[in-house]
């Protein structure tokens, strides 16, 4: 068989069946405008479904935004059962309660257990809360006079700050006023929330185990079997990470509150708790409790102790993001550290408190989604075996 270049000639000879000699025509190669014309529509198409995405994506922002009254406490209430469901599971199948029977005793056990565990140790943070505070000022103010005197910043640069801040505060009394009135509304939608927390929690506890087989029934034999499964995973892995990230934060508790109480910095129980609710917002929440630390630390045990306290947090850190977290949780769920903090940085920027709060999770069940369209993807491109 004899082959031409393709400047000699565009076509080949190949035998015939029956041991003739046939041509088969190669088409010409492309023109280079032809290739830049196909790279540029190529470039075109991806640009319309990229901004597309966007799109939709921004829309989403948009309904979650506006519909953030009624998800907060959905979300909640799913954050909730993801750590009491092995009890309710466990009072159905074990000790052959009903469902709705079951998940009422766990709602109770929980609230009592919530409730003796607050009556134990709120009155030694309620009267020591205030201390917090002022210890963390008093700390700012031992700063403060330590670059007044290194000269690092003159007396009449920190006064005229001061003089500022003052003029702000004093222009702004009716905002003041008005936030007090917005505080006690606060306080009242968050009572609110609470027992609609409390109700829905009931509900998924007692009716959740149906609700992926209706999804799979609504969507159909093709699209319900991958939503089911994906549906699984991402509670699977929302579950493993709350329980874990509730139990590496009480661990990093009871370390950093071991650690006060031997140094024998004041407060060690309410920073201790502190430490525990500032862990459901990783890296960012333990580097505002141990900036606290240290300056209470600062304030009453001078420079040695907020060192040895600056000391201590960064050891119990290191042994969490060294061997608490990859002991404890799985490979499914892991988070790069940087997704992590842009993480909780773009759910703090968009929906404060909460949203840092509900970030982690929200990027670990999107990474569930992600892995799993990647698995499908990977099983649809591979070749087909001979």
């Amino acid at each position: 068989m004899k082959f031409f270049s393709r400047t000699e000639s565009s076509t080949t000879t190949s035998s015939k069946p029956d041991g003739g000699v046939r041509q088969d025509v190669q088409p010409p190669p492309p023109s280079r405008e032809q290739t830049i014309g196909h790279g540029v529509a190529w470039t075109a198409r991806w640009s319309l479904r990229v901004i597309a995405i966007a799109l939709g994506a921004a829309l989403l922002g948009l309904v979650v935004k506006y519909a953030w009254v009624v998800l907060f406490p959905v979300l909640m209430a799913l954050l909730l059962c993801t750590v009491l469901s092995p009890v309710s599971r466990v009072l159905h199948t074990r000790a052959r309660l009903p469902r709705a029977l079951a998940a009422a005793v766990t709602m109770i056990g929980a609230i009592l257990l919530v409730v003796a565990v607050g009556f134990t140790i709120a009155p030694s943070v309620t009267s020591q809360g205030s201390d917090i505070v002022d210890g963390a000022t008093g700390g700012l103010q031992r700063v403060q006079d330590w670059v007044q005197e290194s000269d690092f910043v003159s007396k009449e640069q920190v006064d005229a700050g001061l003089q500022s801040l003052q003029e702000r505060l004093s222009g702004s009394a009716g905002s003041i006023a008005t936030g007090v009135l917005t505080g006690v509304s606060a306080v009242t939608n968050g009572l609110v929330n609470l027992v609609l927390v409390l109700i829905l929690s009931f509900l998924f506890l007692k009716d959740g185990s149906r609700f992926l087989p209706w999804v799979g029934r609504l969507a159909g034999p093709t699209a319900g079997r991958h939503l089911q499964a994906v549906g699984q995973r991402s509670w699977d892995t929302l579950s493993g990470f709350i329980r874990t990230q509730a139990l590496v934060s009480f661990i990093d508790a009871v370390l950093i509150g071991a650690g006060l109480a031997v140094i024998g910095v004041p407060l060690a129980l309410p920073l201790a708790v502190l430490t525990f609710v500032a862990g459901f917002v990783p890296i960012a929440g333990a580097f505002v409790a141990g900036i606290i630390s240290v300056l209470i630390a600062l304030v009453s045990n001078g420079v040695t102790g907020a060192l040895l306290v600056l000391a201590l947090i960064v050891v119990v850190q290191q042994l969490e993001g060294n061997v608490l977290s990859p002991m404890l949780q799985s490979k499914s769920m892991d988070l790069h550290a940087a997704v992590v903090l842009l993480s909780v940085t773009l759910g703090g920027t968009l929906f404060g408190i909460t949203g840092a709060f509900f970030a982690v999770p929200v990027a670990a069940v999107l990474a569930v989604v992600v892995r799993y369209l990647d698995g499908v993807v990977d099983e649809r491109s591979r070749a087909p075996l001979a």
